[in-house]
């Protein structure tokens, strides 16, 4: 099982969080999270070699209750690079509804280190009235072994429904991602 802390909050905030097997502090400038340590947890459940059930939840410690729970079941199709999955989310402003997201990666280059990336994600009420989709474009440029021990990400992508385009610069174990709007976060990877 993966864990993680995160402490949101207004600009100052740190975050902690565990991505892949490794803790990831976080420092973020948006100011949407509440003040309050965040403790995650996920666990994949591999059901064969392209399907797996992620659990995940989060509880916030400044409220003593749980502030998010999922189960999604993920498939990948690596004839098609792409990936999908559907599931239930409960968030406690929303309570409970379905999810179901997709990603289809287009290569660009006969060695696949340079993508265009098309990805969707759609919630659903639990009465099937209100959708709330997203979905953006990236073009993804991977950079291995830019020098010794170090590769490299570049992406640059749009938010179709928000009109929001981003960048994000990924160097091993460091990542800033940032908006047109302002918001940005640094992670770190330990």
């Amino acid at each position: 099982m993966e864990t993680s802390l995160r402490y949101g909050g207004d600009s100052t905030a740190l975050r902690v969080n565990s991505n892949s097997k490794k803790q990831t502090p976080r420092y973020a400038s948006s100011s949407d999270a509440s003040s309050a340590l965040k403790i995650h947890a996920k666990q994949k459940l591999h059901i064969d070699s392209n399907t797996r059930l992620q659990l995940n939840g989060e509880l916030d410690t400044r409220i003593g209750a749980p502030t998010f729970l999922s189960a999604v079941l993920k498939y990948f199709s690596p004839e098609l690079s792409a990936k999908i999955g559907a599931g239930l989310q409960y968030n406690r402003r929303e309570k409970l509804h379905y999810t179901v997201h997709g990603k289809k990666s287009f290569p660009l280059t006969p060695d696949r280190f340079v993508n265009f990336v098309v990805k969707g994600h759609c919630d659903i009420d639990k009465e099937f009235k209100q959708p709330t989709p997203s979905g953006a474009a990236e073009l993804v440029w991977n950079v291995p072994d830019f020098q010794k021990d170090q590769d490299l990400r570049f992406k640059v992508g749009y938010e179709a429904l928000d009109k929001i385009p981003y960048v994000q610069v990924r160097e091993n174990n460091w990542t800033f991602t940032a908006d047109a709007n302002g918001k940005w976060s640094l992670k770190y990877n330990l």
